[in-house]
């Protein structure tokens, strides 16, 4: 099944510098799971001045449980990076999932 995910780093000051010592676990992981087709593709969320705020990742698990597995490893969660993430099932329209055969 299909997920957009929506996540929201924090406000407080140190919360750029939190980001960033995790980024690049966070992308890592995100290679490996894009590999084995896990993760479609995904965009840092900026602000006005183009300051990291957050994520937006479009991912493919079996089920919500696959998914909640993931993100108890992820290093913007294990991190504190993430503060608040929306998760809603999606679907991909086919011509984007040419991309991945």
């Amino acid at each position: 099944m299909q997920y957009i995910i929506t996540a929201y780093d924090g406000t407080d000051e140190k919360a750029l510098d939190r980001r960033l010592a995790a980024r690049e676990d966070h992308l890592n992981g995100v290679e490996e799971r894009f590999a084995k087709g896990e993760h479609l593709y995904g965009a840092a969320l900026l602000d006005d001045d183009g300051k990291m705020i957050g994520s937006v990742i479009v991912v493919d698990y079996p089920s919500r449980v696959e998914l909640d597995e993931w993100l108890k490893v992820e290093p913007y969660v294990v991190k504190d990076v993430w503060h608040k993430i929306d998760i809603q099932p999606c679907k991909v329209a086919p011509t984007f999932m040419e991309l991945y055969k």
